[in-house]
């Protein structure tokens, strides 16, 4: 059992108003007692950890000069928040982050005043922050009265292509804005791009000179860790227009780099723009992913998420699984087929491990594209490798892809433009609650015309499909799965392609039919069983296609059927709907049959473990058995809800 770290300094910080009074060196001990507690309560429960580690200075220094929650901090990702939780009075519910009923990985707005504004997707930090200083001076909240605005946004959050139209309308605008960049070198993946290389540039521009020195911004005095980082860039300045940075030809004061881990340079610089600053500022601060734990520093991804863990050894305690996962499944197969087929490209955005292309890497590194937080930019490259001749599989979450959305309508499907997306974390996903929830995609795909979207019900069929999309160059096509670990199906050797379009029956039965769409089918299966302890033998049909649609086998199942009941784990106007609209063309209801389709439901669902929230979905095997009895009239199934 990990022992609770001591923490006489923070133990008196009940809100940010307990550290107005501190010294610096006080406040340099609390930040310490802080980090020591952030690592012991991830310890406990897991949660994102590394950014968290990495910002603990810039936390405390930030709620300690500005008047919080009146001043508005937004936190961009906001999955570095653990201590400014922490800081905020949700110390005492630390342990039930991530959890049902419990605080949320990031901020959320319902949970605590010292979160204005929720996030979980990246480069929105600063168009918010730029939200509140307008509606600051156009006075918003005249009851409460609006402060300064403050966005912290990491290196790799820069990379998104909104941070940087938040940053040209902030200059345009000219409000008194503040953003730190808290320039790790690292989001969840080694940063790409040019920004990355240009980041660290030492410059000041002359309203602000005073800064500089107060940041102790010479390249000398960094810690030699930094210095390079602070060098990195100067070569870059050669070309570019004398007298101006990036940022300052944004409309931006730039004042750095400085040391994020210097509680001494943070407060000196803090303090100085909160007195003085009157239009838009960037704070480049320099810090650690991971800082002051070593097992998270060395990480390959410097502690990004963890599962519970021992703080002295770093060993995280996780479940295994026999079955390998979806994600693994679809890296090794991809990378076998790009062997003998050279067409195959790659790509993701800043997700290379978490959508197993890490694994197609290894072995085609010239074949993997990593375009960094920005999806947008992801697809329409997507879009012109398929029109240059290539086959580009695009890796993306089904959350993330919601990002690329016009970008898939105008650049890939009205081009039928044979782009393969691999959709995973398709479906409710557990911890990260409703922000990361691959809810939708369904239906924002099956509506486009000549798009071909399909769900494998376990390991082995996703194989298959991946060989059927690879296949196909005419249209685009996805591939959506879940997260986590298969069913333990078998994986076929050499991967067969699927007819496109075509369902196939598990098993047969009479009266009712249970059409699934995906890896519900394993709960379909489970209510089968006590179903027939009813006297009910349902068939069971998986549908492996949401469009186009096996019309054949579900006209077949509705004329030979009393009761058919469509099950997805997608939102409304998905794949029931598609087949409801089937069903209404062909007649099929004007014969009596009872159709019922069950879907996630109108609602965003809260983090809990998946198999929570889908019993809050009602998409359990003893929601199809009530569903079912409904359906025909029979007493419901009682043992589940008396």
């Amino acid at each position: 059992m990990t022992e609770k770290p001591a923490t006489p300094l923070l133990d008196r910080i009940a809100s940010p108003a307990d550290l107005k009074g501190l010294s610096n060196a006080e406040l340099r001990r609390v930040a310490d007692e802080l980090r020591a507690e952030t690592i012991y309560s991830v310890s406990q429960t897991g949660g994102h950890f590394g950014a968290g580690l990495g910002v603990v200075e810039i936390t405390v220094a930030l709620h300690a000069i500005f008047d919080t929650p009146r001043d508005k901090i937004v936190w961009d990702v906001s999955h570095q928040c653990y201590p400014h939780k922490i800081l905020t009075g949700r110390r005492d519910r630390m342990g039930t982050i991530r959890q049902k009923d419990g605080l949320s990985g990031f901020t959320k707005r319902s949970e605590s005043p010292y979160d204005p504004f929720g996030a979980a997707h990246s480069s929105t930090s600063i168009s918010a922050a730029l939200g509140f200083a307008v509606a600051r001076d156009l006075g918003g909240h005249p009851e409460h009265g609006l402060g300064d605005a403050i966005a912290v946004i990491g290196d790799g959050a820069m990379t998104g292509g909104m941070a940087f139209e938040a940053m040209n309308n902030a200059g345009h605008l000219k409000k008194r804005l503040i953003v730190i960049l808290n320039d790790n070198e690292m989001s969840i993946a080694p940063p790409t791009g040019a920004l990355s290389n240009y980041l660290s540039r030492l410059y000041a521009g002359e309203p602000f000179q005073e800064l500089k020195a107060a940041a102790k911004g010479a390249v000398s005095l960094l810690p030699p860790t930094f210095q390079e980082g602070a060098r990195r860039a100067k070569e870059m300045l050669k070309g570019m227009t004398v007298g101006g940075t990036l940022f300052e030809e944004l409309g931006f004061s730039y004042v750095g780099p400085i040391d994020g881990h210097d509680m001494e340079s943070l407060l000196s610089v803090l303090r100085t723009v909160h007195d003085r600053a009157t239009g838009p500022v960037l704070i480049h601060a320099i810090t650690k992913k991971g800082k002051g734990y070593k097992h998270a520093e060395d990480s390959p991804d410097r502690g990004h998420a963890r599962a519970k863990f021992d703080v002295a050894t770093g060993e995280q305690k996780k479940s295994k699984s026999n079955a390998p996962s979806y994600t693994e499944v679809f890296g090794k197969t991809l990378s076998k087929m790009a062997d003998t087929d050279d067409k195959i490209v790659a790509i993701t955005a800043a997700m290379p491990d978490g959508t197993g292309l890490d694994i197609v890497g290894e072995r085609h590194p010239n074949r993997v594209f990593d375009v960094g937080i920005a999806e947008q930019h992801g697809v329409t490259f997507c879009a012109a490798l398929a029109a240059g001749g290539m086959r580009p599989f695009c890796a993306i979450y089904s959350t993330f892809l919601q990002r690329g959305y016009d970008q898939v309508v105008h650049d890939v499907a009205i081009q039928r433009l044979p782009v393969r997306f691999m959709i995973d974390r398709a479906g409710l996903v557990g911890a990260d609650g409703a922000t990361h929830a691959g809810s939708f995609d369904i239906a924002y795909l099956a509506n486009l015309p000549d798009f071909v979207v399909m769900a494998p019900s376990d390991e082995g069929e996703l194989v298959n499909m991946l060989e059927t999309a690879r296949l196909i160059d005419d249209r685009p096509s996805a591939v959506r799965y879940p997260r986590g670990a298969g069913v333990g199906a078998d994986l076929p050797e050499t991967p067969t392609p699927i007819e496109i379009g075509k369902g196939r029956i598990v098993a047969e039965g009479s009266r009712v039919a249970l059409l699934v769409l995906g890896p519900r089918i394993s709960e379909a299966e489970k209510a089968a069983t006590l179903l027939a302890a009813k006297g009910i033998t349902p068939t069971i049909a998986d549908a492996r296609f949401a469009k186009p649609l096996d019309q054949e086998m579900i006209l077949g199942l509705a004329r030979d059927h009393e009761v058919l009941i469509t099950i997805e784990e997608g939102a409304i106007g998905g794949f029931g709907s598609h087949v409801a609209n089937l069903l209404a063309e062909n007649g099929m209801f004007d014969g009596g049959l009872r159709f019922r389709s069950m879907f996630l439901p109108d609602t965003f669902i809260d983090q809990a473990t998946p198999e929570q929230m889908y019993e809050t979905a009602g998409l359990m095997a003893d929601d199809i058995v009530q569903k079912v009895q409904e359906a025909m009239g029979v007493a419901t199934l009682d043992a589940k809800r008396a």
